[in-house]
């Protein structure tokens, strides 16, 4: 678990854009994004439970969000996607952060108490990655690799993998041992990648699971045979995402891949609120729009993960009744 009481230590950080994509590239966000203009009587105490993977995007947020607004306070909670729908049902959070989509039986236990869905609203594009030590030389994998190593079902047809000779390394590297590290069954993060990866196969006994998106690419880092999923935002100078192929050429999660879904582990990541049919309250309002508007794209970037486009933010803003 992760949990920050935002405070004036992360301003300093905040002043330093990060401006770099996963791959060096210069991610850019859409000028068609709206700026955000402050308005008069927010205020108030705002708590976000659930996603890991989003637990720094939404601090950086916080923070920005209450240099704007200094009688507001915001808690930030992430110990996996799967904690916030049942904060959203308590009426714990007003904030729900979800590296996944929520399932059926969760939005059927949320409509069951208030009469009414849940509303998903897009904040930020993540190509999920699948990182190796930078000293790795592997080139590139598939999605059937990937499913080999990490699956114990191996639903995409692959051979089991133990080496990472048996994906094409030699000398030293041939008979090296591959090293899994992945996440726990709370994350969303567990949950996508073993729909869209495994395809709803079982993982494998050999995979270490870890608390944190943090604690995954730390242990790819310390480790030369170690390899791991976990979202773009975390990556480090120690590992590497490696190009994916599904059924052509290789592809890097950079933004145009992963904004166009060409990438193969493009996801959204989304933040769940409950929009009564009265319409949001004042402060989860400003909140929101705070989060799809220019500004708070910017900060999407800063935290390594790829901002949405306008035409992805529009439509969140109508579906949570923001003019």
């Amino acid at each position: 678990m992760r949990r920050n009481i935002i405070g004036v230590f992360l301003g300093m950080a905040l002043l330093v854009p990060a401006l770099a994509g996963a791959q060096g590239a210069v991610v850019k966000v859409d000028p068609k994004l709206p700026e955000y203009k402050v308005v008069p009587g927010i205020s108030g105490k705002l708590n976000s439970i659930g996603s890991d993977t989003l637990n720094n995007l939404l601090t950086f947020w916080a923070e920005e969000f209450r240099k704007l607004y200094p009688n507001v306070k915001i808690e930030v909670e992430g110990k996996g996607s799967s904690t916030a729908p049942p904060a959203l049902i308590a009426g714990t959070a007003q904030v729900g952060p979800m590296s996944r989509e929520m399932k059926a039986q969760e939005i059927d236990a949320f409509e069951k108490k208030f009469g009414y869905k849940p509303t998903a609203i897009p904040v930020a594009l993540d190509g999920l990655a699948v990182y190796v030590n930078k000293d790795n030389p592997v080139k590139s994998l598939t999605l059937q690799q990937v499913d080999s190593i990490f699956s114990s079902t191996r639903k995409r047809g692959g051979q089991a993998v133990t080496t990472w000779g048996e994906l094409g390394l030699t000398g030293e590297w041939a008979n090296r041992p591959v090293s899994l590290y992945g996440r726990n069954s709370a994350s969303g993060t567990y949950g996508f990648f073993k729909e869209h990866v495994l395809k709803n196969g079982d993982y494998s006994n050999a995979v270490k699971e870890q608390p944190g998106s943090a604690s995954v690419v730390q242990g790819v880092e310390k480790e030369l045979g170690g390899i791991g999923y976990s979202g773009i935002g975390y990556k480090t100078s120690g590992v590497r995402a490696v190009p994916i192929a599904d059924k052509g050429a290789p592809i890097e999660p950079t933004q145009v891949a992963v904004e166009d879904f060409s990438y193969p582990i493009a996801r959204y990541l989304y933040v769940y609120i409950n929009v009564p049919p009265t319409g949001l309250d004042p402060l989860t309002r400003e909140f929101i729009r705070f989060l799809l508007s220019k500004q708070g794209q910017q900060d999407t970037v800063k935290d390594g993960y790829f901002p949405l486009p306008e035409s992805a933010a529009g439509p969140a803003r109508k579906n949570a009744g923001i003019k």
